[in-house]
């Protein structure tokens, strides 16, 4: 049974940072574009960057560019969000999901907050 279990969030300061984790069972995680999203109270849930499985090619949002960056480790089945130079306006629940063709994990979440 597919499972993503999201770790790291939490209250953060603007322009602190925060280290999102995400742990992988139940799949052959190494086959599967890792992302990560985020849905904000009242909004939609968004991509927020993604890593494919192979070669690790990486895109972002525009919103994050430059100050959150998506990595994985096949070897331990994690994929991570460092997130930096947070802003109020990251404040949600960020998922982590896998994806390879049509099928689709999500995790339970976590919440980031960014409150002075």
């Amino acid at each position: 049974q597919a499972q993503l279990v999201e770790s790291g969030g939490g209250l953060v300061q603007p322009g602190g940072s925060l280290r999102l984790s995400c742990a992988a069972s139940g799949f052959t995680f190494s086959s599967y574009t890792m992302s990560w999203y985020r849905q904000a109270a009242g909004k939609e849930r968004e991509l927020v960057a993604s890593i494919t499985s192979i070669g690790g090619v990486t895109n972002y949002a525009s919103p994050v560019k430059g100050r959150f960056t998506i990595s994985r480790d096949n070897a331990k089945n994690m994929v991570y969000l460092q997130m930096n130079s947070l802003k109020p306006e990251d404040t949600a629940v960020y998922y982590c999901t896998a994806k390879r063709l049509s099928v689709r994990y999500w995790g339970q979440g976590t919440q980031v907050t960014v409150s002075s």
